[in-house]
């Protein structure tokens, strides 16, 4: 009875459109959540809506009241965050999983042939008996009787025919190496297990293949809309809940809207150096245009335009106070490599806006005893060969 119940419902789970509290099936579409979503105001299901060249932009909705009661719509909003968000939890869950799951793949690759083996002679072993069974009825029948002993012979040679066939087969299989991992396919099982979120948004890993592996996991996802956040309660299966923010879309915001920590980098950059200097630093620490581009400087003055933010005016710095390090390292008398360790060593106070962006200085505290002292230390001091070993030539 149990196994009916759960075929039962298993079959009302997949019902789309058919039942208040089914999710419905896994359905076609770039939306990751559909049928996972209950709107947390009203209480329905969420629908989801494609638009777009090729429609893949998927957007969430809640039209319940409007469609039975003629009043207002609940709540709208784009699934591209959300879907990101609810992404990012399912990896963090499945994280520990992954090397476990690489290895189980690895193993069962390595039972695919001695698996085909075992059920090629099973069919073997059956295919035999049949042909001998046609055998003893061909031999039984009544040779006066051609009609129903050339029916026999016939049959019996179709038995013949397919153990030959089989036979031939297994020859051909136990000829054929067995397919084994190589040390590059094994790594990159292993590394993939490792990064799941690499392996997520992997060219072979579908939309349909992405939501039932969310569906496993989720239950389901209430919403609601607060101001410009979504409040998301995910209930996973087996019990446990997640509560979520997610940032709604502004304004002429987009999906290939630069990601805003790119766009404050910017502003503070444009304060600091040109925009072909901005370019660089964006790109040496990997980061992107809205459309997953390097970074020119066309690309940031268009930014910069986009969101007011005005240009770099040469002499800005100095009238701040500020210098890079090589303008330190002049300063000092020493080279720019010096400046660096001193900087390292934290004997020069210095701040850097992300890797690869250039390190501003205060000119005030180049003038400072200490950093002077360790300056002038470092300006004398014989670079050492790492050899503990090594001694000093006394000149």
């Amino acid at each position: 009875m149990g196994g009916v119940r759960e075929e039962s419902r298993l079959i009302t789970d997949n019902a789309n459109g058919k039942s208040f509290m089914s999710r419905g099936s896994v359905r076609r579409g770039e939306g990751l959540l559909a049928g996972l979503l209950r709107c947390g105001h009203c209480g329905r299901k969420l629908h989801v809506a494609y638009s777009g060249t090729h429609s893949t932009v998927g957007r969430y909705h809640s039209r319940g009241s409007q469609i039975n009661h003629g009043g207002d719509p609940c709540i709208s909003f784009g699934g591209l965050r959300a879907d990101r968000a609810i992404s990012a939890e399912v990896i963090a869950r499945l994280q520990p999983l992954g090397v476990q799951a690489a290895l189980a793949a690895m193993k069962a690759r390595g039972r695919e042939h001695a698996d085909k083996l075992r059920q090629l002679d099973l069919t073997l072993e059956q295919a035999r008996y049949e042909a001998t069974r046609a055998r003893r009825r061909y031999e039984a029948v009544d040779p006066d009787n051609r009609l129903v002993a050339g029916e026999l012979e016939r049959r019996w040679n179709e038995r013949l025919v397919a153990v030959r066939e089989l036979e031939g087969e297994r020859e051909t299989l136990l000829a054929t190496p067995e397919m084994t991992l190589s040390d590059i396919d094994r790594n990159r099982l292993l590394a993939l297990g490792a990064d799941l979120e690499g392996a997520w948004v992997s060219p072979g890993a579908t939309a349909a293949t992405r939501k039932r592996i969310i569906r496993s996991l989720i239950h389901e996802i209430v919403v609601r809309i607060r101001d410009e956040v979504l409040d998301l309660i995910v209930h996973w299966h087996g019990g446990d809940h997640t509560a979520l923010q997610v940032r709604k879309n502004r304004a002429g915001e987009h999906r290939w809207s630069t990601a805003a920590d790119v766009v404050d980098l910017v502003r503070v950059l444009a304060r600091q150096m040109p925009d072909s200097t901005i370019a660089a630093v964006l790109n040496r620490a990997s980061r992107s245009t809205g459309r997953g581009n390097s970074w020119t400087r066309v690309r940031v003055r268009s930014l910069r335009n986009q969101h007011a933010i005005a240009a770099y005016r040469e002499g800005e710095r100095a009238e701040r106070g500020e210098v890079t390090s090589d303008e330190a390292a002049t300063a000092l008398k020493v080279s720019p490599s010096t400046v660096r360790r001193l900087i390292k060593e934290r004997s020069l106070p210095a701040q850097q806006l992300c890797k690869g962006a250039p390190w501003m200085i205060k000119a005030v505290d180049l003038e400072h005893p200490d950093v002077k002292r360790a300056a002038h230390a470092r300006r004398f001091r014989r670079p050492s060969s790492g050899d503990p070993g090594q001694k000093e030539l006394q000149l």
